[in-house]
Parts: C-alpha cells; sequence; structure tokens
C-alpha cells in the first residue's frame, strides 16, 4: 500500500480525498494545523474508512515537522492542499496569505527533495483566469491578473513548480485548477465545515434553509446570464477528490521531470438562482432569499471546458447538481443534531 501526504487533510477537499485515496487501495497520511478544520474530522474519516488514519498536528512552514513525516513514513506521493482561502481575508491581510500559501510550498518541495519523493499534486484554482475572454475555460486559456492576494498566491505556486520542473529537478507535478467544489460525503460523516459566516455560496444556502441564517442574498440579477444572476461550474467534492486519485496515480507513469495542469469542473456553468431552485426541490422548502446589489470583484461566468482530464486522466464528473445539494443538505441536517 503507497503511503500519500495529503497537507491541510483535514479539511474540506483533503478529507474527501483522503475517503477516495483509501478507496482506491492507497495510504494517505494527514498533516493540518486545523486552523480552518476540526479535529473531529478524523471521527468521521474513521466511520467511513474503518481506518484510523495517521495525523499530524502542524503547520506545513515547520520544516522540522515535515521532515519528521518523511522519516516515519516511506511516502510515494504528496498531494498539496494547505493554504489560507478566504479572498476577502487576502485582500486585508495579503502578508499572511504570501507568507503561508507560497512558504509553505517551497518547504514542502525542499523537503520532498531532501528525501527522494517526486510525485506532487497541488491544488490550485480556476480564480487564476479571472473573467475569461472566452466560454469555457481551457487550460490554454491564458491567466489574467489577479483579483484578489489568493489567486496570485495560486498563480505564483504554478509558476514555482513550473520553475523547479525546468531546473531539472527530480519533480513530477500536476496542478488542478478547481471549479466551484460543493456537496458533502454521501454518508454526511464529513462535509464542509465552514468557519464563522460562510463565504462560499452553498454553506449560506443551507445554513440558511435550517435556520441559521436569517436570509440569504443573491448578489445582483442584472448580469449577462439566463436568469441575471452569476454562472459558476459547481462540482461535487467527491468528484473533485476522485480526480487526485486519478492524478496521483497518473504521475506514477510519468518520468521526472514533468509537468501539467487540469482543470476539474463539471463542463456546464450554473446561475447562482438555479442553485437556489435546485436546492429547494431536493430539500422541499422554501429558501428565504433577496436580490441584492452586484458583489464588487465577482466574475460574471466562468465553467470549465474538461476535455483534457476526461482524455488524459480518464476522469469523469459522476454527480449531478441536485446530487451535491442533496448531500449537502444532509450533512447540514446531520451537523444541526450534534450536540455542540
Amino acid at each position: 500500500m503507497e503511503n500519500i501526504l495529503i497537507t491541510g487533510g483535514a479539511g474540506y477537499i483533503g478529507s474527501h480525498t483522503a475517503v477516495a485515496l483509501v478507496e482506491a487501495g492507497y495510504q494517505p497520511i494527514i498533516v493540518d494545523d486545523f486552523s480552518n478544520s476540526e479535529k473531529n474530522v478524523l471521527e468521521g474519516l474513521s466511520k467511513i474508512t474503518g481506518l484510523s488514519i495517521p495525523c499530524y498536528e502542524g503547520d506545513c512552514n515547520d520544516r522540522s515537522l515535515l521532515e519528521k513525516i518523511f522519516s516515519e513514513h516511506a511516502l510515494t506521493g504528496v498531494i498539496h492542499f494547505a493554504a489560507y482561502k478566504a479572498v476577502g481575508e487576502s485582500t486585508q491581510k495579503p502578508l499572511k496569505y504570501y507568507g503561508n500559501n507560497i512558504f509553505s510550498l517551497v518547504a514542502l518541495l525542499e523537503t520532498m527533495e531532501k528525501f527522494g519523493v517526486e510525485n506532487l499534486v497541488f491544488s490550485s484554482s480556476c480564480t487564476v483566469y479571472g473573467q475569461p475572454d472566452e466560454l469555457p475555460v481551457k487550460e490554454s486559456t491564458p491567466r489574467k491578473v489577479a483579483e484578489s492576494p489568493y489567486g496570485n498566491t495560486k498563480k505564483i505556486c504554478e509558476d514555482i513548480l513550473v520553475d523547479q520542473v525546468k531546473s531539472e529537478a527530480k519533480l513530477a507535478a500536476i496542478a488542478l485548477r478547481y471549479f466551484n467544489p460543493i456537496g458533502a460525503h454521501p454518508s454526511s460523516h464529513i462535509g464542509e465545515l465552514p468557519l464563522g459566516v460562510p463565504s462560499n455560496l452553498v454553506p449560506f444556502v443551507t445554513q440558511t434553509g435550517v435556520g441559521i441564517r436569517k436570509e440569504l442574498t443573491v448578489f445582483g440579477d442584472d448580469y449577462n446570464t439566463p436568469d441575471g444572476s452569476c454562472v459558476r461550474d459547481y462540482i461535487h467534492v467527491m468528484d473533485l477528490a476522485e480526480a487526485h486519485v486519478k492524478a496521483i496515480s497518473y504521475l506514477r507513469g510519468k518520468n521526472a521531470p514533468f509537468y501539467d495542469l487540469f482543470n476539474v469542473g463539471t463542463g456546464t456553468g450554473n446561475t447562482v438562482l438555479e442553485v437556489i431552485q435546485a436546492f429547494e426541490k431536493v430539500s422541499k422548502q422554501a429558501l428565504n432569499y433577496k436580490i441584492g446589489p452586484r458583489r464588487p470583484g465577482d466574475v460574471e461566468k466562468v465553467w470549465a471546458d474538461t476535455e483534457k482530464i476526461t482524455r488524459e486522466l480518464d476522469w469523469h464528473p459522476k454527480y449531478t447538481l441536485e446530487d451535491s445539494l442533496r448531500d449537502s443538505w444532509n450533512w447540514q441536517l446531520a451537523l444541526s443534531k450534534t450536540p455542540a
């Protein structure tokens, strides 16, 4: 059984990827500082997998911790999620984001090099495209000036990987540019756990549906879209997790130095109002929402061209928008039943 290190493995996408790795016959090893996740996620992982997944608590900027993990486990690959990700906060605290997101990748790459671990899957983002001139977005679509320091850290980290590979380093890396992950594991044992007020649409929808939030504001209904609200490509988190397993397996057949990148989305765009309508259908209740003004910095519409990942990695999304919202809603209901 091959050992795969998951940085940020107790987070939303990381935890679901741990499940997908176990199902594919890999042994995940988690490192997480729990700055944006909860330790009870580990209990959820144990319930789903029947395993006690090794977990180290700490920061990926801590090189001594990284060396301890690499010394104690014969790793064959790394999936790097660990990063600060709140777009709004990044505009207020840019140095926090540059210090954590960029330096942690450098520390990780140097540790991988020291221990002879070549394979890396990097968590990137469709934010690198900005508002694209053409849709759907292909991997060859030019990156634009980032709208936020968070988005810029993803661009810089991609550039670091490219430069490291160009240097003839023993690195085989894939960057996955995610679109909009939603949903939860169908068991409702793990899911998205936003701390404080959610910055993503679907947790705000489900929290409004269950009564934690009074109402949801739709930011703008006068965009050039089918119903005037913004369009995004919403992908189920388990489909996204499966893409990481496909990517880490794909790297086993590549000789370092190697680099490639893939969009991970459904290939379909849905408006915010379509998401609300789908939620109302699966939850069988009306959602309290209002139309507000446009939000500064919001991209009007973006969705992925997934032809490359389908062709190269044989990856296909399995879940529909309604599946995703049903799993998100069941996860929210499970959270509401859990004693504080």
